[in-house]
């Protein structure tokens, strides 16, 4: 897992708002996928620090994530 800015370089990538986000709540997560890297950012802070996961850590995360 990484921590690195958004600086606008990985325009290409198409992010998904998480169903459990909303405009006004704490909860905005934004993801976005590539071959070799799942990224996830705080939607309301797009050009801010995000998290880039390889898809073997995203796929032992989920189950985490939702409670399962």
């Amino acid at each position: 897992m990484t921590l690195k800015p958004s600086d606008g370089a990985d325009s290409k990538l198409e992010w998904i708002k998480s169903s459990h986000s909303s405009d006004d709540g704490p909860s905005c997560v934004e993801v976005a996928t590539a071959p070799t890297t799942i990224h996830v950012r705080d939607s309301k802070v797009p050009h801010g620090p995000r998290l880039a996961l390889t898809p073997a850590t995203w796929a032992t995360f989920l189950p985490y994530a939702s409670g399962r």
